[in-house]
């Protein structure tokens, strides 16, 4: 869990809502509310019994903001608890917003973000850790920058200072500048602040700050087992400790060179590239300069330039490069630890393709939530951006009229190609008649930016409108089943009616997706002819539109009364076999399904 990741906002009450929306729009998140006490109207996410929805969200590792008592939250969560060291922050804010209470992981955000929510909204925060409120600081939990080696020992040492021991500290960190530590320069216990092994003890506390970078340079497709040992032999032969490492460089060429990224997930760390012209700029500081190098990639060094050029003007190249069979790697100290806000070099951006579904919260994955929730960019069809509702707040928009499919594609794999992490939005599934296709396709083509050929690509599924058209209307797939498009923008209609034929002859059920436009108009009057040739005018047809949105429809008209008025582009048409059946059921509602003979098999 990451003290940063988007926390829920848990209310009880509709009077509660104006606060939760605030709290919202500081610091991003969904409103999570009791359905039997509010309408649906300003929560994103519904629950019916807040005890286990607030244990689930913790197990999950959840930040709660909980605008109810804090005695209440504490009831609520109290068989949960059991390792503190594991706990997301939960905060308890009380609905006039005047007191801000971290109740629960202090040290690993709540402190901090409850602070923040009480000077937005005007409240008192109550900080009870007594590190905190005695020396200024917590010992334990350091800032973003600085490495904590041995927590173990944190709680003794803590503990001691808070009784009246003094401490020494030995390096200097700017967040103990104004800590309210007991010091001594001959006291006992001490921290020490390093980027260099140490052997610790009991009476001492071991901060690495973040500081090192470690360039690297391999051939393609080097063994990631490779280039990890050469890191960690580069390092430990310098006596230099591996938490103080702070990010992971190289060329701009490896954005996409697992190797890269496989060093810096075992360091935890980024992974940042740059250009070939940012890495020449650093050949004066280089110690081991390359004219083999430079006629390869255009620079005279990748794994010595890139380290310096992370760590900027005042870096220090601690270690000079080191080679293996298929790979080199150089470390340089930068004069101040590596944060998120000024991360040198570029990201390898990324690209998830998502299907959204129908739209609502309710029918998306968390899968599919997920990768929104850690994208910056949105892509995609205005209507399907105006869909994520909260979700989409606070990431910039990218919107694309219909018909402009390539471009919007495009436009997403550029952007990802510059770094960023992008959301391409489809409704549905996205590899069923969605952009996930595209993607492929222009990789293919090799008319993408350098860049965007680099980037890391992953799908989320979602409901596809044939799965939510069945769903409402009983079970029409229950066997075999085929999706057809009408549309023949893209495919010519020759080839489309052969698969109409094809489907008929097959007896499949049939799902036509696209089944008219505006110009569009004959093709599934063409398809209802073609069927009755091979399946009775009686076979039921769903016309399903709006799927889990306002203005859902779902109606069951049999194949010889289909008529083209009655469906327009929104609506999914599945046409059942020659054994789908309705039965009606004793509320009078009509279901379709299609036996897989299930029934003449216990005969």
């Amino acid at each position: 869990m990451k003290a940063d990741a988007p926390p829920a906002i848990v209310v009880l009450s509709p009077r509660a809502l104006p606060l939760a929306a605030r709290i919202r729009a500081l610091v991003g998140g969904n409103v999570h509310g009791a359905a039997r006490r509010m309408a649906a109207s300003g929560i994103d996410i519904a629950f019916d019994d807040a005890g286990p929805h607030l244990r689930a969200l913790f197990a999950a590792g959840t930040p709660i903001i909980a605008v109810m008592a804090s005695g209440a939250v504490i009831r609520l969560l109290a068989s949960a608890l059991s390792d503190k060291r594991a706990e997301p922050p939960v905060i308890a804010v009380a609905e006039d917003a005047s007191a801000v209470v971290p109740l629960l992981g202090g040290h690993r955000g709540a402190n901090d973000l409850a602070r923040r929510l009480a000077a937005e909204l005007g409240g008192a925060a109550a900080i009870t850790t007594a590190g905190d409120t005695r020396f200024g600081v917590a010992l334990d939990a350091p800032p973003e920058g600085y490495k904590l080696a041995n927590p173990e020992g944190a709680k003794a040492v803590m503990a001691d200072l808070l009784a009246g021991a003094p401490v020494a500290v030995d390096g200097h960190a700017p967040w103990l500048d104004g800590a309210r530590l007991p010091q001594a320069a001959n006291a006992d216990h001490r921290i020490v602040v390093t980027d260099r092994v140490h052997p610790g003890g009991a009476d001492r506390l071991i901060y690495h700050p973040k500081r090192l970078a470690v360039g690297l340079g391999c051939e393609r497709g080097c063994d990631p087992v490779e280039t990890l040992a050469l890191a960690r032999a580069s390092l430990a032969g310098a006596g230099l400790a591996e938490e103080a490492v702070g990010v992971v460089v190289s060329l701009d060429l490896k954005a996409d060179e697992p190797a890269v990224h496989a060093v810096a997930s075992h360091f935890c760390v980024p992974a940042r590239f740059f250009a070939a012209e940012t890495l020449e700029a650093q050949t004066p500081r280089l110690a081991n300069p390359s004219d083999v190098v430079f006629a390869e990639v255009g620079c005279h060094g990748v794994c010595e330039a890139a380290a310096l050029a992370a760590g900027g003007a005042a870096a220090e190249l601690v270690v000079e490069k080191h080679k293996s069979g298929r790979a080199t790697c150089a470390v340089a100290r930068a004069p101040a630890p590596f944060t998120a806000d000024a991360m040198p070099g570029r990201a390898r951006g990324s690209l998830a393709v998502v299907g959204i579904g129908p739209g609502g919260q309710a029918w998306r994955s968390p899968e599919a939530t997920a990768m929104v929730r850690r994208s910056s960019d949105l892509v995609g069809y205005s209507l399907y951006l105006d869909l994520l509702g909260p979700l989409a707040g606070g990431k910039a928009r990218h919107d694309f009229d219909l018909g402009r499919e390539e471009d919007r594609v495009r436009h997403a794999m550029e952007l990802a190609g510059e770094g960023r992490d992008v959301a391409l939005v489809c409704s549905g599934d996205a590899g069923i008649y969605a952009m996930a296709t595209l993607v492929f396709e222009l990789l293919a083509r090799g008319t993408l930016s350098p860049g965007a050929r680099r980037i890391a690509i992953d799908i989320a599924p979602g409901i596809s409108a044939l799965q939510g058209a069945a769903a409402r209307a009983g079970a029409p797939l229950g066997h075999d089943f085929c999706t057809i498009s009408l549309s023949d923008l893209l495919t010519p209609w020759q080839d489309i009616q052969r698969r109409v034929r094809a489907a008929g002859e097959g007896d499949f059920v049939i799902a036509f997706y696209n089944p008219v436009s505006k110009k569009r108009r004959t093709q599934l009057a063409w398809a209802r002819d073609e069927l009755l040739g091979h399946r009775p005018a009686d076979t039921p047809v769903i016309l399903a539109a709006n799927l889990g949105r306002d203005g859902e429809s779902v109606r069951i008209v049999p194949l010889g009364a289909l008529c083209v008025d009655d469906v327009d582009m929104l609506t999914v048409v599945i046409v059942g076999s020659s054994d789908t059946r309705t039965v009606r059921t004793g509320d009078g509602r009509h279901w379709v399904y299609t036996p897989r003979g299930y029934a003449g098999k216990q005969r």
